[in-house]
């Protein structure tokens, strides 16, 4: 489903030769009567709604790249976010031990020095933040890392040792995050939160509070993955997390929510896929310079 292109979109699609995309897909266990803390990976039911949900709706932004990795996991229950994190650890260290377990196979088996993209949703950031502190940073594999897409889950600001939150469209090596909802909103438990998260706006790229209107929004996916609707939303950072109006679009006064979680990423479609294009076209133009320069200096 990753390699899915909405209709719209097929005849601009361009192939990034020699990059990949690591993507560590949202909880879609979320069953209300459950069992096991813990998806199986044999839940053909689950592995189902995973592939048309996330991997269709979220994974496949990133297709432009030459490969796109989706591993499934272990992933925790939902409600293990809202018990005691001392009780939910053991279920988040498991289904992180398979994401792990996948991404050392990729780089292993799979990567041969390419450069790379992380990207993740929701749960899925959770273990992507925790594999770049671990495997990542301090290590050779930052050089390939063109960027980190942390969406949808709070990334503190110091939470890195030296990956740094990128300052604009075209900065490599850095990582960009945001969570969103509905303007003038801020739920109860992030206006708690005790530190800074790092929130760029996915329209402009930058920390800016400035309001980034719907008209540069330059195409969401909505339920129709084939239809490509563009100037759906607004965009503005507002302390902890992106503020957005009401998705414009037919029947949006059926659109009572005013937390947009499940809409971070394909709410800003068309804006996360061109600017994919733009940091891999700049980083793969300094390695060829630098490439060139070292030939120059021998």
């Amino acid at each position: 489903m990753s390699d899915s292109i909405p209709a719209d979109l097929s005849a601009s699609y361009q192939k990034l030769r020699g990059l990949d995309v690591f993507f560590i897909h949202p909880t879609t266990y979320t069953q209300k009567t459950f069992q096991e803390w813990n998806a199986s990976l044999d839940d053909i039911s689950l592995n189902k709604l995973t592939d048309e949900r996330a991997t269709l709706y979220q994974a496949s932004v990133f297709n432009e790249a030459e490969n796109v990795y989706v591993p499934r996991y272990r992933q925790a229950h939902i409600n293990a976010f809202y018990i005691e994190q001392e009780t939910a650890k053991p279920m988040f260290d498991l289904a992180y031990s398979d994401v792990k377990e996948a991404f050392i196979h990729y780089i292993d088996r799979e990567n041969n020095g390419r450069p790379f993209i992380i990207a993740s949703h929701s749960q899925g950031t959770v273990h992507a933040g925790r594999l770049i502190r671990e495997l990542i940073e301090q290590t050779p594999l930052l050089k390939q890392l063109v960027c980190a897409y942390l969406i949808g889950m709070p990334v503190p600001e110091h939470y890195f040792t030296s990956l740094q939150p990128c300052k604009d469209s075209l900065q490599t090596g850095c990582f960009v995050s945001w969570r969103t909802y509905k303007h003038g909103y801020v739920p109860k438990e992030i206006k708690k939160e005790n530190f800074r998260a790092v929130v760029v706006n996915p329209i402009d790229w930058t920390f800016s509070a400035a309001l980034q209107p719907k008209e540069k929004n330059l195409g969401a996916i909505m339920q129709n993955f084939n239809r490509l609707v563009p100037k759906v939303v607004d965009a503005q950072v507002h302390g902890n997390v992106l503020w957005s109006c009401k998705p414009d679009v037919f029947g949006k006064w059926l659109f009572f929510k005013k937390n947009f979680h499940i809409g971070d990423i394909n709410l800003f479609y068309q804006n996360i896929r061109m600017n994919v294009r733009s940091r891999s076209n700049v980083y793969f133009l300094k390695a060829i310079n630098s490439t060139v320069d070292n030939h120059h200096s021998n």
